[in-house]
């Protein structure tokens, strides 16, 4: 295997390959945007970049910004053992902003969160000028409020280069309009798997369905959940808010945002709202509770939808005037009085849990990843591989920092530490949620798990990302038959399509010239706020 001979490279530590070298050598000549599959070596890039700015501007330093401390922590350590330079200086929110002021001292390498450096900025104490190169990977979050966004629009005063990089930037043409935008990209590196230069390096990716059957006591307290929200839709539409009385989540939502604004306007112009906006409010958000607790009943469990219950009773036992109508509603009433005496565990946990034995069992060395979107499910997975004494499966639990509650996160230092046992198989399966999803560079995991499909198609390509990236990889996506779980999967699907039917039409547009940034949404407004 030949590796990448420069001077500022430890030898025989990053395999020199051609598309890397011929997007590193493109990312030194303009600001880039790098859209690569995982797996196939976006940080091998940075490092090759940021090699030749430390070489070109030893005066000047370079900055690597990531979306999670555990990134930014494994990122440190790529660049601690692949490039000659000092320690890099790990900058995140555990470290005051004065002790970040005084440890800033160019040239160094930085690895940093964004949030860390977008407030250091706000405040005038980040010497971005100081840079030669900054990097942005998960590079797609540069939209919006997130403080990608300030860095970009502060280093448009500097001459610091652009490295900018992602896995899946979206289906949607205006959001990677806006990261080239937001981050003054000037040209842009699009491969695929099937490339002729990456092929060599790619393995595939079997991607299973898995449905299982809904009990037919969950079928039953979906009725009453449903029943809920057919009558808060036809309050609604007697308020004249549907043309019609059936409504979807999505009309609901758009209901609800429209409520919040004529209410806001109302206290503008120093009026009550009135009696039958507030009714509609209610109802509203009577609708979108019985949605979620439907919602968790079929792809979940009845304990989490238990656990969903008893939490909208307030602390002091008088829960907000939505919650209360929500709980008094005679069918949530029959509901909780059959839950008070179901014991039943969903299909799915013993499903996932037997997928993972067999494949621990079959294949001793196997590392896997059990996503699941919620922590009380990843809490339950858990608990059910450790009744089990003679397997094989060493389960952990891999959650974020924040606590909820008696939930208490993981800090960064646990989560580096769990990641280590489970690159040395000490832990062979992580339960992760999604702080799971992006950048963790575990090239041996085998099989990767979908508690639930997630409708969002940059979350599933991260997902399906932890495999196949050194050998063949598999990944199995759970389903409840004829519930929800079933049109997240279709939809995800289809918007993948629509992303690689839209990089090609970018690559083809940014070969012409500069990609135009996305056009400002035309909302219609009402007449108060003018």
């Amino acid at each position: 295997m030949a590796t990448v001979s420069h001077p500022r490279i430890r030898p025989d530590v990053l395999e020199d390959r051609e598309y890397q070298s011929t997007i590193a050598e493109a990312a030194l000549r303009a600001n880039t945007l790098v859209v690569l599959p995982t797996g196939l070596g976006k940080t091998a890039i940075a490092l090759r970049v940021a090699a030749d700015y430390l070489l070109r501007e030893p005066t000047r330093s370079v900055l690597l910004m990531a979306p999670t401390r555990p990134l930014v922590a494994q990122h440190a350590r790529s660049v601690e053992t692949t490039l000659f330079c000092p320690p890099p200086l790990v900058l995140t929110g555990e470290i005051s902003p004065e002790r970040r002021q005084v440890l800033l001292s160019p040239p160094q390498v930085v690895v940093a969160t964004p949030q860390v450096v977008a407030n250091d900025l706000a405040q005038g104490t980040f010497p971005l000028s100081t840079f030669s190169l900054v990097i942005f990977d998960e590079a797609h979050r540069a939209v919006g409020d997130y403080p990608y966004v300030a860095v970009g629009a502060a280093l448009k005063a500097t001459n610091a280069r652009v490295l900018a990089m992602t896995a899946s930037p979206g289906s949607r043409i205006e959001r990677i309009q806006a990261v080239w935008a937001n981050l003054g990209i000037e040209h842009f590196e699009l491969r695929s798997a099937t490339d002729r230069d990456v092929v060599p390096y790619t393995h595939s990716t079997e991607v299973e369905r898995v449905e299982v059957p809904l009990p037919p006591e969950v079928r039953q307290l979906a009725t009453y959940l449903r029943a809920v929200v057919q009558k808060q839709t036809e309050t609604l539409h007697r308020l004249g808010h549907f043309p019609h009385q059936d409504a979807g989540r999505r009309e609901l939502l758009a209901v609800g945002f429209t409520l919040r604004r004529e209410i806001d306007l109302a206290r503008r112009r120093g009026e009550a709202a009135d009696g039958r906006l507030w009714q509609s409010v209610t109802a509203q958000a009577v609708a979108m509770k019985a949605l979620h607790g439907l919602e968790l009943a079929e792809t979940q469990g009845v304990e989490a939808l238990r656990k969903y219950l008893s939490g909208r009773t307030a602390k002091n036992g008088r829960p907000r005037q939505s919650d209360r109508a929500f709980l008094n509603d005679p069918d949530i009433v029959e509901l909780q009085r059959k839950l008070a005496t179901l014991d039943l565990e969903h299909p799915k946990l013993a499903t996932a849990v037997r997928i993972v034995r067999e494949e621990i069992e079959q294949h001793p060395s196997a590392r896997v990843i059990l996503f699941a979107h919620y922590r009380q499910t990843a809490d339950a997975l858990v608990s059910e591989f450790a009744k089990d004494p003679e397997s094989r499966v060493r389960a952990a639990r891999f959650v974020g920092q924040a606590s909820h509650g008696t939930d208490t996160g993981l800090s960064q230092k646990e989560q580096v530490e769990l990641l280590d046992r489970f690159r040395d198989g000490e832990v062979n399966c992580l339960v992760a949620t999604s702080v799971g999803e992006e950048g963790l560079d575990i090239p041996s995991t085998d099989l990767v798990v979908f508690y639930e499909p997630v409708p969002d198609e940059v979350r599933t390509i991260q997902r399906r990302g932890r495999t196949g990236r050194f050998r063949t990889g598999r990944v199995v996506v759970l389903i409840t038959a004829g519930t929800r779980d079933v049109g997240t999967f279709l939809a995800a699907r289809r918007k993948e399509q629509r992303m690689h039917e839209m990089l090609e039409k970018v690559e083809g547009q940014a070969r012409k010239g500069p990609i135009a940034p996305p056009m400002p949404p035309q909302v219609q407004r009402m007449l108060e706020e003018f």
